[in-house]
Order: C-alpha cells, then sequence, then structure tokens
C-alpha cells in the first residue's frame, strides 16, 4: 500500500530527538507558556523572517484571534467584508463569521486555484476591510499584486499560511507579506505538531500584545484581564516537538519538490490535468492536487492499485449546510475545482519506487 502521507515514518525519523524534546519537558516541571514556547516563537519568526510569532493552539484560533484582535484595536467593525477565495478549506471562512464580519467569496485563478487579483478588484466595495489571501496547497498567493492592490484600498491583509509553511517569492517567504499570518500545524502540514498547534506572525506589536493577551483569558499580567478573551495557549510539549521539526522543515521541503518535479515531468495522460505554478520556490507541495473529469473512476482505479488519495475538498464552503444561506450561489469555477481535484501521495518518506509506481498507475488510467 502506498499511503497518501505516512505521518508514522515522517516522525520516525526524527523519533530520538522527538522523544528528548519531551523528556525535556517533563524533566522541566513547566507545561504552559515556558521556555520551549518562547524559543519556538523565537526561531519560527527567524524562518519567517518577521518580528513576532505567537503560539496558539491551532490554525482556527490564529485566523480568528487576529480579526478579533483588529476590532478591539478599531480597525474593523462588525459586519465590515472580508475578501477570501471561494474555493478554501471552511477554516478560513469560519473565522470570519466568529467574529461578525461578512465573507466576500471570490472565485480563484482557474490554474493555480489561489485569489486571482483582478478579481478581487471587481468586489471591493466601501465596506472591504480585510484581504484574506489563503496560499492553497502550499502554493504562495501572487502577494505582489494583492499587496498593491491593498493599499490603493487602505485594506489590512491576513494571509492564510496553513498550508505554505516555507513558500516564498523571490525569497521572501510566506508569512511576511501580510499585516498579520496564520499558521496551522496540525499533524499533516509540511511542518506538523504531534496534536493541534498554531501560531500568528506579525510585524505590527500593538497586534501581537492583543493577540497574546486574547489567546491567555484576555489576560497580559495574572489574574489581571483586559479583555474577554479565550484560552488558545500553544502548549509546551507541542512546541518542544516543533522546535525539532523546524530544523528539518527546508530538508523536507527539497524532497517534496524533487517529487513534484517527477511528477510534473513523467505523469502523461490527457485525461488528468497537472496543477501550474510560477517557480519552484513558490510551491512547497504540502498537497500535489491533479484534476481530471474522472475523478470517482481515477480514485477507485488507483485504490484496486492500492494507491490511496484524498479529495480536498468534496464540498465547497458555499455548498454546506453550515452556510445554508449561500446556496443558491453560482461560483462555477470553483464549483469544477471541488469535483474534479484529487490529490495523490506527497509524502517526503515515498522511494522512488513508490513515487514511479504511482506515476504509472497514473499514466496506465483510461476512463
Amino acid at each position: 500500500m502506498i499511503n497518501f502521507l505516512n505521518l508514522k515514518m515522517i516522525n520516525g525519523k526524527y523519533e530520538n530527538e522527538l522523544v528528548d524534546a519531551c523528556k525535556r519537558v517533563i524533566a522541566s516541571g513547566w507545561y504552559i507558556l515556558g521556555d520551549e514556547v518562547k524559543n519556538f516563537e523565537k526561531n519560527f519568526s527567524s524562518y519567517c523572517a518577521v518580528k513576532h510569532t505567537i503560539g496558539v493552539a491551532n490554525g482556527l484560533d490564529a485566523l480568528s484571534l487576529v480579526l478579533r484582535a483588529w476590532k478591539l484595536m478599531g480597525k474593523i467593525n462588525a459586519g465590515d467584508e472580508v475578501i477570501v477565495p471561494a474555493n478554501t478549506y471552511i477554516a478560513s471562512i469560519l473565522a470570519i463569521t466568529a467574529n461578525d464580519l461578512i465573507p466576500v467569496l471570490v472565485e480563484p485563478s482557474s490554474e493555480s486555484f489561489n485569489l486571482c487579483p483582478e478579481n478581487v478588484e471587481k468586489v471591493i466595495t466601501s465596506r472591504t476591510k480585510v484581504l484574506l489571501p489563503v496560499h492553497l496547497y502550499g502554493q504562495i498567493s501572487p502577494m505582489n499584486e494583492l499587496n498593491l492592490i491593498a493599499k490603493k484600498h487602505n485594506l489590512l491583509v491576513l494571509e492564510d499560511c496553513a498550508q505554505a509553511h516555507g513558500a516564498s517569492i523571490n525569497g521572501r517567504r510566506a508569512g511576511s507579506w501580510g499585516d498579520a499570518a496564520a499558521f496551522s500545524f496540525y499533524p499533516g502540514k509540511n511542518l506538523g505538531a504531534l496534536g493541534d498547534a498554531g501560531a500568528v506572525t506579525t510585524n505590527d506589536e500593538n497586534l501581537e500584545r492583543t493577540v497574546r493577551a486574547l489567546a491567555n483569558y484576555g489576560s497580559q499580567r495574572k489574574y489581571e484581564n483586559l479583555y474577554q478573551g479565550v484560552n488558545s495557549r500553544l502548549d509546551e510539549l507541542q512546541a518542544a516537538l516543533l522546535n525539532v521539526k523546524l530544523k528539518y522543515l527546508d530538508e523536507d521541503t527539497a524532497i517534496r519538490r524533487k517529487i513534484a518535479k517527477k511528477y510534473c515531468n513523467e505523469i502523461r495522460n490527457k485525461f488528468i490535468n497537472l496543477p501550474k505554478f510560477s517557480a519552484d520556490e513558490e510551491h512547497v507541495w504540502h498537497l500535489f492536487v491533479i484534476k481530471t473529469e474522472y475523478r470517482t473512476a481515477l480514485q477507485k482505479f488507483l485504490e484496486d492499485r492500492k494507491i490511496q488519495t484524498l479529495v480536498h475538498y468534496p464540498i465547497p464552503p458555499h455548498k454546506q449546510v453550515a452556510y445554508s444561506e449561500w446556496s443558491n450561489i453560482s461560483l462555477p469555477i470553483t464549483e469544477r475545482i471541488h469535483e474534479q481535484v484529487l490529490s495523490i501521495p506527497m509524502d517526503p518518506t515515498m522511494t522512488d519506487d513508490m513515487v514511479s509506481t504511482v506515476i504509472d498507475a497514473l499514466n496506465e488510467f483510461r476512463p
């Protein structure tokens, strides 16, 4: 069986260091907001080339806390509009509506699946206050163009970097382009914890203080609460494990890029469309997503050959029961993407033979 992603093997590569990190935390006697979190925040800030990282409980909280902080800071208000790609994972939308803000769903580029600057320009109104680009599948959005639009219309930019740790444009990494950015370290991410974890990055000192307080019961000083906050803290154990894996992130990304290059060069099947991207550094291949009009048949074909695949994502946000008020909205590009995408194995522990087996099977497929 060729697994879609073998987390046991991925983490097994660093088992000794991960175990040592766990022992260090246990022996410290300090399990919340200690040195491990401080060290990870410092290391991740350096990696992303930003001034501040705030460790939080998960990626959804990272998005939500930034928006909530901006409201407290008077930068946005309930009812303001947030532009977001219509084909994103539901978390991007949940963070917006949880803060009484209005998501404006925009059709993505049909090639990159990321925000299309031309489509963004079309939907900006006097109520638009935030631009939320999602670096989908590991490919950074066209941030130069999007930042120009944001500057022109005085918009805040919140990057959703949940799938794009280390992706960059001309050496400038995801997480350093917006006014703030949100990261998820869910176990399956390129930089994955061994449980839920997330972070906010920013160069804004006031935002950093506000998010950090909000995530800690609204408190900057114990038992003194400035805000009606929440408990969303990156714990010591996950921070220690992330510190281990961060050292190897670029190495693992290089392996992902090697696999992706082989896929792109050797998959030759007129019934399968390969992903489009401009430059190697822009994509970290969290997922390798192909498109086909014959997804069900192809997935069954690969399953019969013991090749595991997944669909990211089968139902777009505007067709979810949770947002039934949007059910009559027509977003043909988004809907076609969700009907046709299929994620094939992308795992830095794959052998060359495993990669070749996947390629051979894809080339063999006929509907």
